[in-house]
Formats: structure tokens, C-alpha cells, sequence
């Protein structure tokens, strides 16, 4: 029988999961902060001939406070967006546990429902992550010093909405949001448990036996599998939420994004930046699902 996703936070009331959820946010918000402008700023311009260039030359020209541009806003939010993930898993695995054994007499998953299920929370995470991806997106490209558009998180919000409202301003590049979080989280989510269940299987071991080096090993992984298989939506909702308003926006529609960007930079384009997107991704996702774990371990 395939071992129950994170089974333990059944054991805690929701107080407790919702503390546990805050402290893995916490942990991987730290970790990725300083490679995202890189990330942002190969995916949406064509100055740079690669991460070392860019990386280099935000150094030089702006200073190394410029590589913490626009993360208050990830970080304050980030423990929010990871308690929805892991609160909006379980309760769809839950939910199809329910069904499965109605139907089967088995409550167990397969994995194309731990997919769903994941898909289902980075649906519900994306209401969040969409305008906080956003703000984060607009704080890291704008022009440098005297020319800045935006004083901080909250003028930055204030003008976006004042252009097209919160909808069609703050949410900008919804849509495709809503692909990358479904893509992303179902992988994830599918990945991290394939590979603590295999392992369990494989030893013969129950899975709170599992080392912590292993769960850091196999959450690395997961968040890999999670930026392999969604990136060039990634790459489309950046180009979507750093474009103009009115005369000088770009992108008529996520569609309008995804042709331009093929025609101009082929395949390609919808990889720019993938490299330090990578290097980030593991420690991140090592870090979040060994403090939910350590987490569920210490709290019962």
C-alpha cells in the first residue's frame, strides 16, 4: 500500500499545521532570494549573455542591495503561500482518499492523484502568488536609482491597480499563472512522494524512519522536477507582468506572449534563466519539506 502524503498532519489541529506550513515557508523564503533577480532579469531582457554576466553586472552597476529588490514582499508572504499549498493538498488528498475508498475499499492515491492533488493546491495558491510574484517582478526591473518607478511595495501596488485596476493591474498574467502553479505543484508534490514511498518500500521502513538527509535529498529533487516541467510559463508570466501599460505593453494576452517570444527567440527563449532557477530550486525545496517534516516530528 502506498504510504499517505504527509499523513501526520491529520494528528494536529489546524493551528499547529498552519504554524509547521509558516516554518517551512519560512526556510525556503531565505534560501532563494538572492538568485531570483538573475533569474528575472535573463527571462525578460537580452542585455546579458548569461547568469555569471548578469549577476556580475548587477553587482557593479547597482550594488549588492540590488539583489534583495522587491524580496520584502515574498518574504512577509511566502510562509501564507507555502500554508496554502501544504492546507490545500491535503485537504483534496483527503477528499480522494474519501472517494477511493468508497469505490474501492482502498483509500490509497495512485499518483496521477497525488498529481491532482498537488494541481489543486497550486491553483489555490496562485490567488496569492500571482500579485505577490508581481510586485517582486516590477521591484527587480525597474530602472535603476533617480529613475525608479516604484518607492516600494506598497507605491508599487498603488500605482498597478491605478493603471487597470486590481484585476486587470495587480493580476496581471493570471492566466497563466494558473498553468504554472497547476504544472509546478502537481509535480511536485507527485515527485516528493514517489520518492519518499519508494524508499520506504524499498528498506521496509515506515516512513517517519526515513533520515532527514534523505527527505532534504528527495525535496531538492522535487524542486527540480517542479521547475523542469513549468518553466516556460514561468518565462511567459514574467515577460507579462514587467510589460507596459497602454501605448507600450508588449503582450496583448498570455497566447500574444507565447507566439512573440517564439518568434523572436525560438525555444529558447522560454528557457532563459534556468540555470540559477535551478541552483535555487534545490536547497529551497530541500529546506521546506525537511522543517514540515521536522516540523510534524516535533509537534506530534
Amino acid at each position: 500500500m502506498e504510504e499517505r502524503a504527509l499523513e501526520d498532519f491529520e494528528k494536529s489541529d489546524g493551528a499547529l499545521r498552519t504554524i509547521k506550513d509558516l516554518g517551512a515557508g519560512a526556510a525556503g523564503g531565505i534560501a532563494q532570494v538572492l538568485l531570483d533577480i538573475v533569474k528575472v532579469r535573463l527571462q525578460t531582457t537580452t542585455q546579458y549573455a548569461n547568469a555569471l554576466d548578469c549577476a556580475s553586472k548587477i553587482f557593479k552597476n547597482e550594488g549588492p542591495a540590488a539583489f534583495y529588490k522587491g524580496t520584502l514582499t515574498p518574504l512577509i508572504g511566502i510562509g501564507a503561500c507555502v500554508s496554502v499549498q501544504f492546507g490545500a493538498f491535503h485537504e483534496a488528498r483527503r477528499r480522494l482518499e474519501e472517494l477511493n475508498k468508497k469505490k474501492y475499499a482502498d483509500s490509497s492515491l495512485s499518483y496521477g492523484q497525488y498529481y491532482m492533488a498537488g494541481g489543486f493546491a497550486g491553483l489555490t495558491n496562485s490567488v496569492l502568488s500571482g500579485p505577490i510574484e508581481h510586485i517582486r517582478i516590477r521591484m527587480q526591473t525597474q530602472p535603476h536609482g533617480a529613475d525608479r518607478l516604484y518607492n516600494g511595495p506598497i507605491d508599487c501596488i498603488r500605482k498597478l491597480s491605478a493603471q487597470g485596476g486590481v484585476l486587470r493591474g495587480l493580476y496581471r498574467g493570471q492566466n497563466v499563472t494558473y498553468l504554472r502553479e497547476i504544472q509546478a505543484y502537481g509535480m511536485w508534490f507527485l515527485t516528493f512522494e514517489f520518492l519518499m514511498n519508494l524508499d520506504a518500500k524499498r528498506n521496509s521502513v515506515k516512513r517517519e524512519d526515513i533520515s532527514s538527509l534523505k527527505v532534504a535529498t528527495y525535496g531538492g529533487l522535487a524542486g527540480e522536477a517542479l521547475w523542469l516541467s513549468s518553466y516556460p510559463f514561468d518565462v511567459v508570466k514574467s515577460k507579462m507582468q514587467c510589460d507596459g501599460f497602454g501605448a507600450q505593453q508588449q503582450f496583448k494576452s498570455m497566447t500574444d506572449c507565447f507566439k512573440k517570444t517564439y518568434a523572436t527567440e525560438g525555444l529558447a527563449g522560454f528557457w532563459k534563466g534556468i540555470g540559477p532557477t535551478l541552483l535555487r530550486a534545490m536547497p529551497v525545496s530541500a529546506g521546506t519539506f525537511v522543517v514540515v517534516e521536522l516540523a510534524m516530528k516535533a509537534m506530534g
